[in-house]
């Protein structure tokens, strides 16, 4: 079934808000879904796939575990992207613009694809920036994402590894922000096999597409959405929170 991009915003508001999250970071959260979905790099199977992290209230919360002059380790306990990489960034950008560039470190953290769009939001506020994860099993796959400042959307690659190379710490990510007076540092891919590269244009094309024709979603996940929103139909009390799922 189709729905248009109003509605997807709505029920991924309604549904990250019926699951605890408080007002900002399910806005948040419905906006790093709906722009993977809205540019053709299925948010929504992203977020099906990672139903069971994003309700992580039993995980332990995301902690700083080192800070450099130009570095940040962070340690997410192996919750999802949705909950854990917004605010991140915006400590990365403030220190990023205050210093001109920083490496951060992100450790044990699911669904990294959603980085795709906070890296637009960096570059709206005049940094470049540069993500790197591996993920998967035979094959291992290198994702590569690069935004230049200023620009609206990354340029997003995708690489195969030889077989039996070692693998990066698993669900870790490298992530690099700089003004333009910093040179952005480049990109080391050995003999990595470029297997899918989207351009800002595909991003750009794949945007006015969805706006036009609307974006697909199985029944079967809309049903399942719509089931987790209705958590934020119920008289609001400090119960009815408690009970409907959390961070």
């Amino acid at each position: 079934m189709l729905i248009s991009a109003n509605e997807l915003t709505a029920l991924l508001k309604r549904v990250f808000e019926g699951m605890g999250y408080t007002p900002g970071h399910y806005e948040d959260a419905a906006a790093l879904v709906s722009w993977l979905q809205l540019h053709r790099e299925d948010g929504l199977g992203e977020l099906e796939r990672a139903l069971d992290l994003v309700a992580d209230r039993d995980r332990q919360a995301n902690e700083l575990v080192a800070e450099g002059p130009a570095t940040l380790i962070a340690e997410c306990h192996g919750r999802s992207a949705l909950n854990c990489l917004p605010i991140l960034l915006e400590l990365a950008c403030v220190q990023a613009l205050e210093q001109g560039s920083i490496r951060v470190e992100i450790q044990h953290c699911h669904n990294r694809k959603f980085i795709l769009k906070l890296l637009a939001d960096c570059a709206r506020q005049g940094l470049w920036a540069q993500a790197r994860w591996e993920n998967g099993h035979d094959p291992v796959r290198r994702h590569v994402a690069r935004i230049e400042a200023g620009a609206a959307y990354p340029t997003y690659r995708e690489y195969r590894l030889p077989d039996h190379l070692p693998q990066a710490n698993r669900q870790s990510l490298t992530l690099d922000l700089g003004t333009v007076a910093h040179p952005q540092p480049e990109l080391e891919v050995g003999a990595a096999r470029e297997e899918r590269c989207v351009t800002p244009a595909d991003f750009t094309l794949a945007r006015q597409q969805a706006l036009e024709n609307g974006t697909e979603i199985s029944p079967a996940l809309w049903q399942r959405l719509n089931q987790l929103a209705e958590a934020v139909l119920v008289e609001s009390s400090e119960r009815s929170r408690s009970c409907a799922g959390g961070r």
